[in-house]
């Protein structure tokens, strides 16, 4: 008895312990950004044209919006379609599922570089895109594929099988089914999935350093080249004249992300509710 109770709180304290390093780090993380970002922040930063005295980031932001926008268009309804397939419709115990669950858990630890060579001789090159946003999104849509499409499984997996025979006994049909029933209850698993994946997009350079280009100007269309926030936070570090810009764009960054994030939130939330009342 005295083993068990010393047990539990060894347990307890670990617990406790990885929650506050947890916290304190990312608490660290924030702080440090918005203490040396926030003083830089100031009026020339947001331009709309970039420039070697203003450095502005505006056609940054504007290209991180429109690259994360076209990479979920391209991702999202694969991601979710495939993971609606192998949970609903292909048969238990299918080996082409399981060579397919496989492949994507490895390419979802395949490093983002490789992606962007990937992109730049497909896309850039034997297609002939160039250096474009529509490669960089193509390319992104690619990485982030295996990572919607296993949330949305999972999500899938969890939702109750009671729903389901309820559905059945009460006359509706496989396809209404799952999309009336199933999946507006397995949205918020597919909606961690899909903020996952806005993380990626957001942070990602490597890959868009092959793909998309470095050029500071506002996307006038899809074809032309540009440059997320993060690969203008990587040019500025890079060159060592404007660090303190960089770490204004990492605020911005941030903020961005939140805001993205509680956008898609309440945009799921209200898909949701909305499907659940058209289903009844």
């Amino acid at each position: 008895m005295k083993t068990k109770k010393m047990y539990e709180s060894i347990m307890r304290v670990l617990t406790w312990g990885a929650a506050c390093i947890t916290i304190g780090t990312l608490v660290f993380l924030v702080g440090f950004i918005l203490v040396r970002g926030v003083p830089h922040i100031k009026p020339s930063l947001f331009a709309l044209t970039y420039n070697s005295e203003n450095v502005s980031l505006m056609p940054a932001l504007v290209s991180t919006v429109v690259m994360t926008l076209l990479s979920l268009l391209i991702a999202v309804p694969l991601g979710v379609f495939a993971a609606i397939y192998l949970t609903e419709y292909a048969k238990r115990g299918n080996k082409a599922v399981a060579i397919v669950r496989v492949t994507a858990e490895t390419l979802s630890g395949i490093p983002s570089i490789v992606y962007g060579l990937f992109g730049m001789l497909f896309f850039v090159t034997f297609l002939k895109w160039g250096y474009s946003v529509l490669a960089g999104a193509f390319t992104l849509s690619i990485m982030i594929l295996p990572l919607i499409m296993r949330s949305s499984e999972e999500a899938l997996k969890a939702v109750s099988d009671t729903y389901r025979e309820g559905s059945f006994g009460l006359g509706a049909g496989k396809l209404r089914t799952v999309f009336r029933i199933v999946l507006p209850a397995a949205m918020p698993g597919i909606l961690s999935g899909v903020i996952l994946a806005i993380g990626r997009i957001v942070g990602e350079t490597a890959a868009l350093i092959y793909t998309a280009g470095t050029v500071a100007q506002m996307p006038q269309n899809p074809m032309v080249s540009a440059r997320t926030l993060s690969v203008h936070m990587y040019a500025l570090s890079g060159e060592g004249l404007h660090t303190n810009e960089s770490y204004a764009t990492a605020v911005v960054l941030l903020v961005v992300v939140v805001l993205i994030n509680t956008l898609s939130a309440k945009i799921a939330k209200k898909i949701g509710a909305n499907t659940w009342t058209v289903s009844r």
